[in-house]
């Protein structure tokens, strides 16, 4: 018995200020890596948004071929002439942060897409992306 209490009184844990050192490390880490994964964040959905508005542009174009017209829905069904649509079901990115329309610019000869922050979502500080029948791209007053 005198063996067993001899160990246990060896043995130690830690102290107060160790626990409390090692929660003011992970504080300190957590402060600086959440800025920079929100960040991260912003610029991958937004990086996903103008691949989705390139992705339509392409088939606008598709749409022109086959019927010398643009579309200029963005919810109706796709069916490969103007008279349908670009097929998005919501009007919005797969990954719902961003709203897109598209605006025909003389009547069926040129249309511009545009993806605006949906709201609520982390983008809304982020501006406009849009994309031209021309392929101008521009985030905000900058192209892309």
């Amino acid at each position: 018995m005198k063996e067993y209490m001899r160990r246990a009184s060896n043995q130690h844990g830690f102290t107060l200020i160790e626990l409390m050192i090692t929660v003011v490390i992970i504080g300190i880490l957590a402060a600086i890596a959440l800025p920079a994964y929100s960040q991260y964040i912003i610029r991958a959905s937004r990086e996903a948004a103008q691949t989705e508005l390139v992705q339509l542009a392409n088939r606008q174009e598709k749409i022109y071929l086959n019927s010398n017209d643009y579309a200029a829905s963005i919810t109706a069904a796709y069916n490969g002439n103007s008279a349908g649509g670009l097929g998005k079901t919501s009007g919005q990115t797969n990954d719902l942060k961003y709203d897109i329309t598209v605006t025909p610019n003389a009547p069926g000869q040129a249309f511009t897409l545009t993806a605006t922050p949906a709201s609520g979502s982390m983008q809304v500080g982020d501006g406009d992306i849009s994309i031209t029948s021309t392929g101008e791209r521009m985030r905000g007053s900058a192209s892309w």
